[in-house]
């Protein structure tokens, strides 16, 4: 883990893991703490979950020598995006398991709880997968669930 870094605003946190399962447990702490100071606590549960998943299936797919993870939080008034940036060019898919299969499901969740979430080349190497979620009572939020959350342009992610 590298030393986190803030926007000067205090808007956004970011933060490098290695690929190691235990980086999970970490990033939710810094998310929780970013949340706390946010005042967006009413979004914690759902957002260490979606964070769960991204990070996860980084760690697990992602395999890239040299290379770790990222996480940016970006705090957006009654909204927070989680961001996971990797290595891998690979983009993540929904998929459809059998009952029978112990894996598979994480980006369900992350399309059901969600109020949007993409997936965006990065300039250079890998991509972002990254996820809106929006404070319960906010009007933006309650107008979001239910509308297509995947599938609009990779460029809509908020603030590029």
């Amino acid at each position: 883990m590298k030393p986190e870094l803030t926007g000067p605003d205090g808007r956004v946190v970011v933060r490098r893991w290695t690929r190691h399962p235990r980086c999970v447990a970490l990033a939710r702490a810094d998310l929780r703490k970013a949340l706390a100071g946010w005042g967006l606590v009413a979004v914690e549960e759902v957002a260490l979950l979606v964070l769960s998943e991204l990070i996860t299936n980084a760690v697990r797919h992602a395999r890239v020598p040299g290379h770790e993870i990222e996480t940016r939080y970006l705090y957006q008034g009654d909204k927070v995006q989680i961001e996971v940036h990797d290595a891998s060019d690979l983009r993540p898919e929904l998929r459809n398991p059998s009952c029978e299969v112990a894996h598979g499901r994480g980006l369900l969740l992350v399309e059901a709880l969600a109020d949007r979430w993409g997936v965006t080349p990065c300039p250079v190497v890998g991509k972002s997968v990254w996820a809106v979620l929006t404070a319960p009572g906010s009007d933006v939020g309650q107008a979001m669930k239910g509308g297509t959350r995947h599938g609009k342009a990779d460029a809509e992610m908020d603030g590029t």
